[in-house]
């Protein structure tokens, strides 16, 4: 039976929003990666990259979603890159539901704030080449969500029917 889901996309998918709805759908505890990072380490995501650089932050990302690992019935909203790393895709493909948020480029990219609080959507070249990059990994998730058009509280109903399917599939079996 499912009793976990990341939900992983690139930045502006609506990730932490749909999070919200569907752990305040199911009862379930909810976290944040981002948000945790951020507590954590006492400073913003611009302000971690522009001090410590990426490769800090990847790390801090990867050593947070281990503490994640042993929780259930929790909803996990992944950073934007947090499915890029190999370790990570395995370990939350095992553990749980993965749901891929998918929104076409110029959509994520009119939902971007111009405000710099983005570190890696600050060159639209850039941005455009990391979006190409990063598809390849989503489309490892076990479900593609199209979260373009759809609201978030359609998104979390389809989500947790999805779920009830499989609680009646892994039913049916035992």
């Amino acid at each position: 039976m499912i009793d976990k889901m990341y939900l992983v996309g690139f930045m502006a998918a609506g990730k932490s929003t749909l999070a919200r709805a569907l752990g305040s759908r199911l009862g379930w505890r909810v976290e944040d990666v981002d948000q945790l990072i951020e507590a954590r380490e006492q400073l913003t995501i611009a302000e971690i990259f522009a001090r410590h650089g990426e490769p800090y932050f990847r790390a801090v990302e990867r050593e947070i979603m281990t503490l994640l690992l042993p929780l259930r019935q929790t909803i996990v909203a992944t950073g934007g890159g947090t499915f890029m790393d190999l370790d990570t895709r395995m370990a939350l493909n095992v553990d749980g539901l993965t749901v891929w948020l998918d929104v076409p480029f110029e959509q994520l990219l009119a939902r971007i704030p111009p405000d710099g609080n983005r570190p890696l959507a600050r060159d639209p070249a850039q941005i455009a080449q990391l979006y190409e990059l990063r598809r390849a990994a989503y489309q490892q998730a076990h479900v593609r969500l199209d979260a373009s058009e759809a609201p978030i509280e359609e998104l979390a109903d389809r989500l947790v029917e999805r779920l009830a399917r499989e609680a009646d599939i892994c039913d049916i079996s035992s």
